[in-house]
């Protein structure tokens, strides 16, 4: 699969991700306006039948007045004279000159039995505070079935046995009222405040909107994950065909050089010639030799990878080690003109591990300083005591990596980039051998590295690991 077929696919599953997230939330917003178009509809009917409830039990309360019989007071006067209905006359001269009164005479206990069992009946639970309003005092007559004694001054800051509260103010703002006796002289106002209404309309809806949560989260973790799994089967494909190429190239060469020498060991003018035949014969030799220790990383790296491998502890000298791998490494060096220096610090030297594999170590980092490495190959190696260990630098002032190389390094088949350096051989399998038998030994090795300044490998090797024997 191509960069271009990649980055289609990443547009489109964006494009839809996105498309159904924009989706799920305009439908839970839909579903949150219609609980709160649902639950303002209720609230308003819950109070029209209160309201009801109020003018019904006026209504009847007039009628029993009206109906009950009149006793004439003893001792004569004015009253003596009124008849029954003149006397309800008056009443309701009184209240029509006095529209308050209507407000006073509502029943604290009916009005709180009234509001709770309405809100009930229609669903509507949640806490609230209601409030009779009063048009002559501009403030609250009764809040939550008590009595409010008003400030003359400040109407809106009422005071009583009560104390002033967030909810009572709230109530004057309050979207929720019903005028009260509207057919006589309106005298006031029915008003209700729910404090936690956004979160009891949110509670109605948790259930769709967790469950859209969920599955958007999952759709998302697929999102990611298979995008993170194309772009690292691409990286794969990459990096195994530029070890196929690798390979080739590596085996390509010295089995041209094998089969010239072949050839020219069976001419009549060579096979009669014994030194040339060996010369020859030692070519073949080392030829078959690189090829060997080629495949040899390879199986070493299977090996590894399964964890199908045993160390050979022993106990030796790192600095003898290093001392040797320096010495091997300056043959190349030197035909650059360039130079290794040893600055062999350390005062506990000696440790239990596989020599043959920590000397491997040694000689794949070297070799890559050497490789990656400008015209003149400046490399030094330093050794300091550890906590329980040593470390050992190795840096070199070579072309350096970038921090996304660094990511990279220790991957197998990866390789550096080196630009028109110089011809870099190899199969990408140095840097991933050295981490693999370093974690193997319970030590760890780390990397600094700049562009163009070079690069320093730090390797901390424990005095005895716990695979010792």
């Amino acid at each position: 699969m191509n960069k271009q077929s990649i980055i289609i696919i990443i547009a489109l599953m964006s494009f839809a991700l996105i498309g159904t997230s924009v989706i799920q939330f305009l439908w839970i917003k839909h579903s949150v306006d219609l609980q709160k178009e649902n639950f303002t509809n209720n609230v308003r009917e819950a109070m029209s039948k209160v309201h009801d409830e109020i003018i019904a039990y006026h209504d009847a309360t007039q009628k029993i007045m009206k109906t009950s019989h009149y006793k004439k007071p003893q001792g004569g006067g004015l009253e003596s004279f009124l008849t029954k209905s003149k006397q309800s006359e008056l009443e309701e001269v009184g209240f029509m000159l006095q529209p308050n009164k209507y407000l006073e005479n509502i029943r604290l206990d009916k009005l709180d039995q009234w509001v709770k069992d309405e809100f009930d009946s229609h669903g509507i639970k949640t806490d609230y505070d209601y409030g009779i309003y009063s048009n002559k005092t501009n403030s609250f007559s009764i809040y939550n079935g008590k009595y409010v004694v008003s400030d003359e001054e400040n109407p809106q800051s009422s005071s009583s046995e009560i104390s002033q509260s967030e909810g009572l103010q709230n109530l004057y703002g309050s979207i929720y009222f019903i005028n009260l006796f509207p057919n006589e002289t309106e005298p006031g106002q029915l008003k209700v405040y729910f404090p936690n209404k956004t979160s009891y309309l949110w509670k109605s809806s948790w259930v769709p909107l967790v469950s859209s949560l969920i599955f958007t989260g999952l759709i998302l973790f697929c999102f990611v994950y298979t995008i993170n799994v194309i772009l690292f089967q691409k990286k794969v494909s990459e990096m195994k065909t530029d070890f196929i190429n690798n390979m080739t190239h590596e085996f390509k060469t010295p089995i041209s050089t094998i089969s010239l020498a072949a050839d020219s060991m069976i001419s009549p003018k060579i096979s009669g010639n014994v030194d040339k035949v060996k010369r020859y014969a030692d070519i073949i030799k080392q030829e078959n030799k690189r090829m060997l220790g080629q495949v040899e990383k390879v199986l070493q790296m299977a090996q590894l990878e399964k964890s199908d491998f045993q160390l050979k502890v022993t106990d030796f000298d790192v600095h003898d080690l290093i001392k040797t791998a320096a010495e091997h490494a300056r043959l190349k060096v030197n035909r650059r003109d360039g130079s290794i220096t040893l600055d062999l610090k350390a005062t506990s030297v000696r440790i239990k591990a596989d020599n043959n594999h920590i000397s491997n170590v040694i000689h794949n980092l070297l070799d890559n300083a050497e490789k990656y490495s400008k015209e003149i190959p400046e490399i030094s190696i330093i050794t300091s005591d550890a906590p329980n260990g040593i470390n050992i630098e190795i840096a070199d002032k070579g072309i350096g990596m970038s921090k996304d190389a660094l990511k990279s390094i220790f991957e197998k088949f990866y390789r550096v980039h080196t630009g028109n350096l110089h011809d870099v051989k190899g199969f990408g399998l140095g840097l991933s051998y050295v981490k693999a038998i370093v974690n193997a030994h319970q030590g760890s090795i780390k990397v600094e590295s700049e562009l163009d300044i070079g690069s320093s490998f730090t390797i901390f090797l424990p005095f005895s690991s716990s695979n010792s024997d």
